[in-house]
This record gives C-alpha cells, structure tokens and sequence, in this order.
C-alpha cells in the first residue's frame, strides 16, 4: 500500500505534537513538510533530526502557510492537517476547501489520537479564546492545590520560538532560567508568575519527553493551555474559561468550540467588566451546548502598583501581544486601569511604532489605541522598546504580566497593572477541587 504524503498545518505547537504522538513513528506515512502561521520567523526552518525521528533522518521542513496550495500539488499530499488553534470556524473551512479543491483530504485530530496519559491527576486550564482569563485561573488552580498540600508542577502549551533541537523539554524555576533558554516577552509572560509563586513551569517540543518529566516531581500536573487548543494530556478535570466580552465567540471559534463542549467547570470571567446583555448571551450558549458543566462566575479586578501616577498625566498603554493580535481584543486590562485612573491622554502608539510593530497594526487593524508587547526574538523587542521611548508619553502603563523593565531599558516612567480570579458565589474552584482530586 502507497505512503500517505502528509502536510501539518501548523504554529510551532499543535503541529509538532501531532507529528510527535501520532505520525513519527508511523511507516504508513511520510510527512513531507509543515506549514507556519501566527508566529514570525518560524517558516524557513526545520524540524530536526533529534525531534523527527529515524524515520526523517534529514529533518521535515517548515514552508509559510501561504504556499499550501502548490505544496499540495508538489508533493503530491493526500492528507493536510490543520493543527493550530484560535481560529475562527470560517478560516477553518476556508483552509478546508482549499485543500480539497486541490485533491488532498482535510483532517482534524481529535482527543483520542492525541492526548497522553499522565500517571498522575491532571487538572486542565484551558479557554475558548486567547485573552479570556485563562492565566489567573491557572495561577488560583496552583494555589489550592498546594493549599492541599499537593506538590504542584505546570506543564505550559508549546511556544518553541527558539532552537528547536535545544527546546525539546525545558524546566522553569527561577528568572535564571528564563535568561538561559533566551525566552522571548511572550514566554516570559506566562512563565514569570508561575516562578514568582514558586510553581516548577515545565514546556518544549516533546511533550511525550516532559509528561515523564513532570511525572517525576508532581503529585498533580496542571496543564497550562494556550491559544484555546486543547489539552496535550488527559484530564482528570477540565476548566474551561469563557469571555463574556466577546460574547459569541465561544461558538465559532475552533478549538474553543470544543473545549467549552469538553469542559467539566466553564468560568465566566470578567463579569465585573462586562455588559449584562453579553453575560446573558454567553450564559445561554453554555446551557446549550455544555449542560453538564458546572458554572463558575468570576471577576478580574485590576492592581495597580502607584495608581495615583496616573491621574492627569499623558500615557502609552501597552497590552498582552497575543490578546490584541490572533485574540482579537481591541484592549485589554491596561486600558481599563489608564481610564479608571483617570489619565489626561491615551496617545497613539501608532504614531511612534517601528518596523515590525508597525507591521502588527497592519496586520491586525481592530488593535486600538495600546501597543502590544510584541517579542519574538531580540530585533522585535528592540523595536518595541524604541517604539516606547520615541512617543511623548509622561508614563507607561504596562499590562502584560511580566515586568519589561527586565528585557528592555525603559526611559519613562512606568506602572504595572495586575489582575488575579475572584470567583463569585458557589461553587467555587476550591470547592470543585476538593470534591474531585482529595
């Protein structure tokens, strides 16, 4: 029987797990190439020879996702993957019906085929878009649990933007480690607040590699989701955390679509911030669609370190990258606090943006009035750095989770703007918790 000529669709993560758990060792295929998207500098690359296997001895490479159409034809493909998350349900079937007008089959894996089993209890974080809430639901999560007296250790969705071959597992325990794998602004946002609570942060490229890893020194594993996909490893207990201010979303999003219908606990989050039409609206969706999960309400109350530094002065707002850019939100918690706090102005950072920062708001013209804390690799974050310091502000809000003063020299004045889960009423997380892991 004829190999099957494969294409991953991918971003540097989903892709490269289900090449991992499924198609690596398999000789009734032949992965013939990967396609990028979302992520800079990814395409033009290659999957080494110390991920791919015996099977690849010289690698599988990695195309822009604008050349899928003549891959398809190329190298002859009967099979296309789409292994990438946050993406709207019609850019799936866009994608879709382009591989089939080509020839090719179009394929989503699910669950069963790609989904570990871990040793120990896992509890899942995941959402149904990127900028939901998922971060400080994860954080609460790691808390109860040592609160339980478990020993905790997060294992976080792949951001591999590095060298591949160096990333196959990597473990986070303090910020030395962060300047050692040269982790970029994005990483650092989700692995700073783990290390500040003491939490081990474990991620990669092989999370085959790192679940026997994580097993080694857990008692329960959180699984640390991103960009809405869906958990890597199985879940003993799947928290889904939904946005209200993007009412709708939950439905026509894929994977989101799945993990609200997946999920065992789905959070309402920001309620303190959202309309009561759209939590009405949000509300309705989960009864239908996920009528078994139990509901939590939640707020995500804003901290801000010298708030009084605000009032009256002229400020540039900047924003977790990701949330503004495949996530689709126009601000995020640093506007919120620049407008509460009663600041004279919100300049325009487009005025002042740079070479591939100016590119972002190109690409995303939705963005408002914030900079995102765009970061993939030295250059982007030197130009993000003069991008602040080039404008008039009198003050930098910083909303994304990291402090930036650690990977670039500000030279204004700044304030940090934090926000952690408040959950509302009963049940709440410790409660489900306890129920279902002691």
């Amino acid at each position: 029987m004829k190999k099957q000529n494969i294409l991953i669709m991918g971003a540097a993560g989903r892709d490269f797990h289900n090449f991992n758990v499924f198609f690596r060792d398999k000789e009734d295929f032949k992965v013939v190439a990967f396609t990028a998207a979302q992520i800079p500098d990814i395409a033009g690359r290659q999957y080494p020879v110390q991920l791919s296997g015996p099977l690849y001895p010289g690698g599988i490479p990695i195309f822009p996702e604008e050349n899928l159409a003549e891959l398809i034809k190329k190298y002859d493909i009967d099979q296309v993957i789409l292994a990438y998350s946050d993406l709207s349900h019609q850019y799936v079937m866009e994608k879709a019906s382009l591989v089939l007008a080509r020839g090719a089959d179009f394929r989503l894996m699910g669950p069963k085929t790609t989904m570990l089993q871990a040793k120990v209890p896992v509890v899942s974080v995941c959402a149904v878009r990127t900028g939901s809430g998922k971060s400080e639901t994860t954080r609460k999560v790691a808390s109860i649990l040592k609160e339980m007296g478990k020993k905790v250790v997060v294992v976080r969705h792949p951001m591999p933007y590095g060298d591949l071959a160096q990333q196959i597992w990597q473990r986070f325990e303090n910020y030395d480690d962060l300047d050692r794998y040269h982790c970029t602004i994005e990483e650092r946002e989700e692995y700073e607040p783990h290390i500040d609570m003491g939490t081990i942060v474990y991620a990669g490229v092989d999370y085959g590699v790192i679940l026997e890893r994580a097993e080694r020194e857990a008692d329960v594993i959180i699984w640390d989701g991103g960009n809405n996909d869906i958990p890597f490893y199985k879940p003993d207990l799947h928290i889904v955390v939904t946005d209200p201010l993007r009412a709708g979303h939950e439905l026509t999003y894929y994977p989101g679509a799945v993990n609200l219908m997946m999920a065992d606990v789905l959070i309402i989050d920001k309620i303190d911030t959202a309309s009561l039409e759209n939590i009405a609206i949000l509300r309705d969706n989960i009864y239908r669609m996920a009528p078994d999960a139990i509901v939590v309400e939640a707020a995500s109350p804003i901290r801000v370190e010298h708030a009084e530094l605000i009032k009256g002065k002229k400020v540039i707002v900047i924003e977790d990258g990701p949330t503004l850019t495949h996530g689709g939100m126009p601000f995020g918690a640093g506007l919120v606090a620049a407008q509460r706090y009663r600041a004279a102005e919100i300049i325009d950072p487009r005025l002042f943006a740079i070479g591939s920062i100016r590119n972002v708001y190109q690409k995303f013209p939705l963005i408002g009035k914030v900079l995102p804390a765009m970061g993939y690799g030295k250059v982007q974050i030197k130009e993000l750095e003069d991008t602040i310091n080039s404008s008039d502000a009198e003050l930098v809000i910083i909303g994304t989770p990291i402090d930036l003063s650690r990977v670039m020299q500000i030279n204004k004045e700044y304030v940090r703007v934090k926000y952690d889960l408040q959950e509302i009423g009963s049940p709440d997380l410790k409660e489900i918790i306890l129920q279902r892991l002691s």
